[in-house]
């Protein structure tokens, strides 16, 4: 595996724009090929200044190792890598699907990856440009990252939100809009949804400002998820789903099913705009939320190290800590294929463990003591499609581009 390094943002502001997908309408592609730059006035629908659109996703891996701070991005469609600085000290690594953050004491550094998803509902912009470190805010641990195009919400592990301005970040520089203490928010529809340390679930604009409130409330909420029906949070008494209809916010709740003595969902993980979320359901089960269909199904797994849901009709993966990866089917548990993909178990105290990135067609798990990741098709009994093997441990594992 070759690497390239980059030790600036600069190299962006080269590539060029192409033209939105015809299914957006408005230019056609026949009227400019790739590479055609728009003139004033007269850019596409989903036009990026300074970056390259693409026909199809454009997935990276950031990555970095715990123990010498070396950060890199992966480039899974030509494997090549990035060099993009140093994290010394990383405990805790999350994504919002373009910039990594990366948690090291009260300091979170932002990564770009270089690629990502603009969703429009009914259909789909992909972008690229060069891989960078972006910045540094001083925060507590990160917990979850969501953005919209105006701010990046950070949820800490101190209970409080950081928001940051969007726009700056894409520009490449890190910049707070405001903390909101005791508050875990999300970005939806031009507002923020905030769950706060009363159990309260309130409507602000996004700058912090109280709107209004919801009916329905979130004791102890901790766990975040976006899904095609709206924003998830999870809370002592199941999740809260709050969705919006031409400007109505509603909130429902999902409770966990009577007579359950499973420990709480506390972290969710899914294919990004997947309607089916998992988590570890503590040590020895996990739940799979059906958002759509608004149930919880517990599965007796026994120990997790990792878990992740990629979607309605696909299997829920669960990696145990003896090394193997599991298929269970997604409605009844049931176990449909296996494979090993970790060199040594993971400890019971072993933090941080690997982690499972999903999208649509494949699934990322990292092997820190074999500097290894794998690639796998969970659509073909979980074959090992590719095993990238590093020079440095990926401790820290991210998917961005989706």
């Amino acid at each position: 595996m070759s690497t390239r390094r980059i030790r600036t943002p600069a190299l962006a502001a080269g590539l060029l724009a192409v033209l939105a997908l015809a299914a957006c309408g408005g230019g056609g592609a026949a009227d400019a090929g790739a590479g055609h730059t728009p003139s004033p006035g007269q850019a596409p629908h989903g036009y990026v200044e300074g970056a390259e659109e693409t026909a199809e996703p454009q997935p990276r891996l950031v990555v970095a190792d715990g123990g010498t701070g070396q950060v890199r991005v992966l480039d899974l469609g030509t494997g090549e890598t990035t060099d993009v600085g140093r994290v010394p000290g990383a405990d805790r690594a999350v994504t919002d699907g373009r910039f990594a953050y990366l948690s090291a004491g009260r300091t979170v550094h932002v990564i770009d990856g270089g690629t990502w998803t603009v969703d429009h509902g009914d259909h789909q912009h992909y972008y690229r440009t060069g891989p960078a470190a972006t910045g540094t805010a001083e925060a507590a641990t990160v917990t979850g990252a969501h953005s919209d195009s105006t701010v990046t919400a950070l949820t800490t592990a101190d209970g409080n939100t950081v928001l940051l301005d969007r726009a700056r970040l894409e520009d490449g520089s890190v910049a707070r809009r405001v903390t909101l203490p005791g508050g875990t928010a999300v970005p939806l529809a031009e507002r923020l949804v905030v769950s706060t340390e009363d159990g309260a679930v309130e409507l602000r604009d996004r700058a912090g400002r109280r709107l209004s409130a919801l009916a329905e409330t979130c004791a102890d909420a901790e766990g975040t998820a976006i899904t095609r029906r709206g924003a998830v949070f999870g809370c002592a008494d199941g999740a809260l789903l709050v969705s919006e209809d031409d400007g109505r916010f509603t909130a429902e709740k999902i409770r966990y099913p009577r007579r359950s003595s499973a420990d709480r969902a506390r972290a969710f993980s899914h294919r990004p705009g997947s309607t089916t979320l998992a988590a570890p359901a503590g040590r020895g089960g996990v739940w799979a939320l059906d958002v759509r269909a608004k149930t919880w199904r517990l599965f007796d797994t026994g120990p997790v190290a990792a878990v992740s849901a990629v979607g309605a009709g696909g299997p829920v993966l669960v990696l145990g800590r003896d090394g193997v990866l599991r298929a269970l089917d997604s409605e009844t548990g049931v176990e449909t294929a296996r494979t090993r993909v970790l060199s040594e178990p993971v400890p019971a105290d072993g933090n941080p463990a690997p982690v499972i990135q999903a999208d649509t067609s494949r699934a990322y798990v990292n092997d820190a003591a074999a500097r290894t990741i794998r690639e796998i098709d969970y659509a073909d009994d979980l074959r090992v499609a590719r095993t990238f093997r590093l020079d440095s441990a990926p401790t820290h594992l991210l998917e961005t581009g989706r």
